[in-house]
């Protein structure tokens, strides 16, 4: 981290999540509790360094209806790490509003991490179905490509389904620098009138107020030289957050990555906006929400 310039960091579990098993509420809920508390007292401990978003176990709701208010009240959580899809269930399923009930309800930060796409399927004898991931092109790693194709189904089911319209006061971070919506928001919206939403248009110009209030986006991997440019399109630099993908991006990657960011980020951005990413829209955010600011 010092190598890096970064003085504190936001821990969270990444995919495939804590909910492993399908079906077996249980288990996930066990996991997911002593994740948040291992994270907790690593936190505790480094309270200078670390805050951690809490992990949830979907899609159990009421397994993550008593986990919400445990990682905030007594864990001390800034926020919570949630997959884009859990066994099939994206955000922005109805079977979910319960769960984004209360974190509306708490004016949580929700932060998205893309998994593998997961679609129901009739399992091996023909009775009923199962959640099964889905992995065309085998030869990439799934993170390549598939994970920007799993946030950008999250997202955009977020939006059409009404899910951030009526949840007003939950706070969204996407990663990845928006993944792959902003070539496709424009298709979306036209599609809506006629086949998704046809009682509640919703238009380019509605997605863009949403992102600009509604969402962060985190430039974790590869922001320049030109994706950047697609998001800014639809949100404003006050809505960039520093990211790393650490440690799944090995610290040498980080290190390249973020020298880029350094390198190319004056081409685009003032002194003012870029203090605002490295750092000071976090503090923003995030910084109310902790216990302590160190």
């Amino acid at each position: 981290m010092d190598k890096a310039k970064i003085s504190k960091s936001i821990l969270s579990i990444t995919s495939p999540g804590t909910h492993l098993k399908p079906g077996d509420d249980v288990f996930a809920r066990q996991l997911t509790r002593e994740t948040n508390e291992d994270l907790a007292e690593i936190c505790a401990a480094h309270a200078d360094r670390f805050a951690f978003f809490a992990s949830l176990p979907l899609p159990d709701v009421e397994g993550s209806l008593a986990e919400i208010d445990y990682a905030l009240d007594r864990l001390g959580a800034v926020g919570f790490s949630v997959m884009t899809n859990a066994h099939a269930v994206y955000l922005g399923d109805p079977a979910l509003d319960r769960v984004f009930e209360k974190l509306n309800s708490r004016r949580a930060v929700v932060m998205m991490h893309p998994t593998c796409c997961r679609v129901n399927l009739p399992v091996a004898n023909g009775v009923g179905v199962a959640p099964q991931a889905v992995a065309p092109l085998t030869q990439y790693p799934r993170p390549m490509l598939e994970f920007l194709f799993d946030t950008t189904r999250a997202v955009s089911n977020l939006i059409l389904s009404g899910t951030v319209a009526r949840y007003q006061s939950i706070t969204f971070i996407v990663p990845h620098c928006g993944a792959a919506l902003p070539p496709v928001i424009e298709r979306c919206v036209g599609y809506t009138p006629r086949t998704v939403s046809p009682s509640v248009p919703i238009t380019s110009d509605d997605v863009k107020h949403l992102f600009k209030t509604r969402f962060f986006f985190d430039l974790a991997g590869y922001p320049f030289p030109d994706q950047i440019h697609g998001l800014l399109r639809f949100t404003e630099p006050s809505r960039l957050l520093y990211g790393t993908d650490y440690p799944f991006y090995k610290a040498e990657v980080v290190y390249r990555l973020g020298g880029i960011l350094e390198q190319r980020a004056p081409e685009i951005f003032d002194d003012e906006t870029r203090k605002g990413i490295f750092g000071a829209n976090a503090r923003r955010l995030l910084w109310p929400r902790l216990k302590s600011h160190a």
